[in-house]
């Protein structure tokens, strides 16, 4: 199967999950809608059946994310440096479920680098994928001998792509280490303020706080401030987000870390919907933001250099290399590849 063909394919799909931005987005005139427009929109709702987290505002983000770069100029730029591999390879895929389709991103490099992919859902993940696959075969049947997804032990396969927690990762080492493989553990993102941001700016950065309730590697949990901050306008601009407490998960985080810290004696702000705590470690939990104070930002960039193996994205309007500007957290390029390793290189390499 030709990466041409892959690519339109990829398109067309792309094309068709646009519609679903929002439940006003206007409907297409496009030929899978007959079969699969009513499916993919019961999709949605179903989601949050198996996951709490996955309220349709999520769902429908993650779909308009991911639609955004399955055009067919973006799928022909990025894949024009890699050749395809010479010899398709079964490549496996155990996905998490943290945020919807999380997995989507390497599932597409396993089609586009000319592999094979078998992939392991994750049960808090298992709606919107499997229904995806079924257009793709729709558009093409040659994706039919390419596409497989498997519930039980994973067996026939020549390469692994893993992603969880750091508890799960010695798990896939100790039963993967064999194959060649990328095993992504836990990372977090940190967000660098100068102290000068504009209340849009500290608005932009509630996106990269709050999108899909915090669940994300690239979800800012942590921020750096220069001494002497004052949160004043930081808690004024996001209250905006405050209706990410309606969701009864997030709520219950609130109140147990809430509760848990007050009856410690902890230090801490509180705004009703979000703690903020000093803290010098990079992984806050859900409704939580830890916060550090840095004297220079020449020292604070030796300090993110010094753990950026912990870290995937840094968001800032500062000068420091490979960061993101304040909002865009959530906004990676097709090649902004998690945990800085060439996903597409490894495949072709196989």
């Amino acid at each position: 199967m030709n990466r041409e063909k892959i690519i339109e394919a990829f398109s067309f799909l792309g094309e068709f999950m646009s519609q679903f931005q929002s439940f006003e987005t206007e409907k297409k005139n496009l030929a899978l809608n007959e079969e699969f427009y009513e499916s993919f929109s019961s999709a949605i709702y179903a989601a949050k059946i198996h996951n709490g987290w996955f309220e349709e505002k999520q769902v429908r983000r993650s779909i308009l994310a991911i639609s955004e770069w399955l055009t067919k100029d973006i799928l022909s730029n990025w894949t024009s440096d890699y050749p395809s591999a010479t010899d398709a390879k079964r490549v496996a895929v155990i996905m998490a479920g943290n945020i919807p389709l999380v997995g989507f991103h390497d599932f597409v490099c396993v089609l586009l680098s000319g592999n094979k992919v078998l992939v392991k859902l994750s049960s808090d993940d298992k709606v919107l994928l499997p229904l995806l696959a079924k257009v793709l075969i729709r558009l093409d049947e040659e994706f039919k001998d390419r596409i497989q997804f498997t519930d039980a032990r994973l067996e026939n396969f020549d390469a692994v792509i893993a992603t969880g927690s750091d508890n799960t990762s010695r798990y896939f080492d100790h039963y993967f280490g064999k194959y060649p493989h990328i095993i992504r553990k836990n990372r977090n993102s940190v967000a660098v303020l100068s102290g000068d941001e504009s209340k849009e700016d500290l608005i932009a950065l509630g996106d990269d706080i709050f999108a899909y309730y915090g669940l994300g590697c690239r979800n800012v949990s942590k921020v750096y401030v220069p001494k002497g901050y004052n949160f004043d306008p930081l808690f004024e601009a996001l209250y905006q987000y405050k209706d990410v407490a309606n969701n009864k998960k997030y709520a219950n985080n609130f109140d147990y870390y809430r509760a848990l810290f007050l009856m410690g004696g902890n230090k801490m702000l509180e705004n009703g919907f979000i703690l903020f705590r000093e803290d010098d470690s990079l992984a806050s939990p859900i409704s939580m933001l830890h916060h550090e104070t840095y004297e220079s930002v020449e020292l604070l960039k030796l300090d993110l250099e010094s753990k950026k193996d912990q870290i995937q994205c840094v968001v800032s309007s500062l000068n420091i290399s490979d960061s993101f500007n304040l909002g865009q957290a959530q906004c990676p390029a097709v090649n902004d590849y998690a945990d800085g390793v060439d996903t597409m290189v490894f495949l072709i390499n196989l």
